[in-house]
């Protein structure tokens, strides 16, 4: 166990603390395109209706054995940017666990993150959109997609225990991973919300959403872990000069919500019954490089339950307590 929690500290921290993605990058060649001992790769494409949007798909099938009621499975927002995380070591320890099948949610182009399909497709709400960014608001039409085609196929072409099915997302994914909670919370039976947009709208989701989920019945045992950077809620430098109005703008978005607004929405989530949360905050990093940390922190907790909640080398972890 040991061992396995100095192999996670060690590829959890590996990015530069403090880079910023790159929302231009192209995904290039990834662990998907290389022969592996541990895993087999293939994909599948989903189409809007209207066939406007296409969602690529692509699994990480463990080559071992499923176990008696099926592999666990981790479904991660974003797909293209989670999957430029894992490379073959990352596959080979995930080998030596519980191997999950890796499910990599992203869009049918070579973009690492898309800006305006995630948008669109992870956000609960539509608000005034003044910097031109593209459509939101369509979190309830995307969630269709995800669980009523997308997980379908997935449990047809891998051998799949639905009692151990996961969500990942961060930032805008991060929130939408509270949505789905809130709204189809029989979807998955684990929740990782990294670096949760909180801010978003207003803060909606810490008002109706949340509060009409605490209140109706459970539709499953739900086990949810929030995770976020310490450097998160400091000041952020421009994206490049001239960028000095958006950067303060989105400055004042943020500060919409408490700084501490992810570990007691956590402490929330824990006191109903049915849910257990924890919240995990890695100290030295910011927003950017919590995707990184946070992907291979689930993957890791897929592989090996105990390390759900457990915490690593820079990184403090919190049970919260009902």
């Amino acid at each position: 166990m040991l061992a396995f929690a100095a192999a996670f500290a060690l590829c959890a921290f590996a990015a530069p603390t403090f880079a910023q993605p790159d929302p231009n990058q192209r995904i290039g060649a990834t662990v998907a395109d290389a022969p592996s001992p541990h895993y087999r790769f293939d994909s599948f494409v989903v189409s809007s209706a209207d066939g406007r949007q296409r969602w690529r798909v692509r699994l990480g099938i463990p080559r071992q054995r499923a176990p008696t009621q099926g592999f666990a499975a981790l479904y991660l927002l974003d797909g293209n940017a989670a999957l430029m995380e894992f490379d073959a070591e990352l596959l080979a320890q995930l080998a030596r666990g519980r191997a999950p099948v890796l499910v990599f949610v992203g869009y049918d182009n070579d973009l690492r993150i898309d800006s305006a399909a995630r948008t669109r497709d992870y956000t609960p709400s539509a608000v005034e959109d003044p910097a031109g960014a593209g459509p939101r608001g369509g979190a309830e039409a995307f969630a269709r997609v995800l669980v009523e085609r997308i997980q379908p196929q997935v449990r047809r072409r891998a051998r799949i225990d639905r009692s151990h099915e996961a969500l990942w997302g961060h930032s805008l994914g991060g929130l939408f991973v509270l949505d789905l909670l809130y709204t189809r919370g029989d979807a998955f039976a684990q929740w990782f919300s990294a670096s949760p947009s909180l801010w978003w709208d207003g803060g909606r989701e810490l008002g109706e959403p949340e509060q009409r989920f605490l209140r109706e019945p459970l539709r499953r045992p739900a086990q949810v872990t929030i995770l976020q950077g310490g450097r998160e809620r400091g000041a952020r430098a421009p994206a490049k000069p001239g960028d000095e109005a958006r950067a303060a703008a989105q400055r004042a978005r943020i500060a919409a919500v408490p700084a501490d607004a992810a570990r007691q929405l956590a402490s929330r989530l824990q006191a109903k019954p049915g849910v257990t949360a924890c919240y995990r905050e890695f100290a030295e990093l910011g927003h950017g490089p919590m995707l990184r940390a946070s992907v291979r922190a689930a993957a890791m907790a897929l592989a090996d339950p105990a390390q759900a909640c457990a915490a690593e080398s820079g990184e403090s972890a919190a049970p919260m307590e009902r």
